[in-house]
């Protein structure tokens, strides 16, 4: 629809406490979160629906995750952002708070702190999508329409979406083998505490490359349609259920082809894309046939 994109950078979003700093022997320390913000170039509607994309790396910063991304600006975020922009869309990319300690000798220091890790991202999304309708309420700078937010990404990004969707309540968490209600609670509940309180954090849909959910009985008939696209070969986050990272230590998630017959058997608006012997890697870049099929897609949903 549109041929150019203006990108606005490092908008500052929210601001919370940051773990990063103890990767240096410090104390964690409040960190300003930010985002960029693309919009269609010479477009003149001022309700325009928007897309809030997170990023993958395991919730660890690039290269200390083992990959070479893990960012706001890794390619295949930048392409989405900017195809779902000229498409018509306010497209986010935004950072979350990162940091956990898969390192450790200790099992459950691994799994608490990937839990928390997990948990803080899903935190910080509500606050992005809380941000954006409050953008909108004081002056709608982005010219958004706050009743068609959509989240979604890659990896962990997606399963950050996903979570965010389709977690209600911290009442549906775990309280065994690890107390996740506490956990919830103790960095803020639901909505956690990174500023802009008072604007709903409910989305309209996700798009899911490669993402998965912790529990299938958090889905339910009155939750959020879903794009997802994954390869029948994932094992990273598994296509059926398994280990998160192909690593027992770490919380089970389930992927396309065990959430997408409980939304149809709850008539859940839902469509997905299956990339047959395929792994988990096609989204690394922006050139893969793969992951063009499935932006194309996923602007068509």
């Amino acid at each position: 629809v549109f041929t150019g994109v203006t990108v606005t950078s490092d908008v500052v979003y929210a601001n919370n406490i940051s773990v990063l700093p103890m990767l240096q022997s410090l104390p964690p320390a409040a960190t300003d979160l930010v985002c960029d913000i693309y919009e269609p170039t010479g477009d003149s509607i001022v309700n325009r629906p928007v897309i809030i994309v997170a990023n993958t790396g395991s919730f660890l910063p690039a290269v200390i995750n083992g990959q070479p991304t893990g960012t706001k600006t890794d390619s295949s975020i930048v392409e989405q952002c900017t195809r779902w922009a000229k498409k018509g869309y306010v497209a986010v990319a935004f950072s979350n708070r990162l940091g956990w300690n898969p390192t450790s000798t200790d099992q459950d220091v691994r799994t608490s702190s990937l839990i928390q890790a997990a948990y803080r991202g899903i935190q910080d999304a509500r606050a992005m999508v809380r941000y954006m309708r409050m953008t909108e309420a004081t002056g709608n700078t982005y010219g958004i329409d706050p009743n068609t937010i959509f989240a979604g990404g890659y990896s962990a990004g997606a399963v950050t979406a996903i979570h965010l969707a389709y977690l209600d309540s911290v009442s549906d968490l775990p309280t065994s083998p690890f107390d996740i209600q506490a956990v919830a609670n103790n960095l803020g509940g639901i909505e956690g505490d990174a500023g802009n309180i008072g604007y709903s954090s409910s989305i309209n849909g996700i798009i899911s490359f490669a993402g998965g959910i912790n529990q299938l009985n958090w889905i339910d008939s009155s939750d959020e349609p879903i794009f997802s696209a994954q390869g029948d070969n994932d094992v990273i986050v598994n296509y059926n259920c398994g280990p998160g990272l192909n690593n027992p230590t770490v919380l089970n998630l389930c992927g396309l082809a065990e959430i997408h017959p409980i939304c149809d058997s709850l008539g859940i608006t839902n469509q997905s894309l299956t990339f047959n012997n395929v792994d988990h890697l096609w989204v690394i870049g922006n050139t893969q046939i793969e992951f063009i099929e499935a932006v194309d897609s996923a602007v068509s949903f």
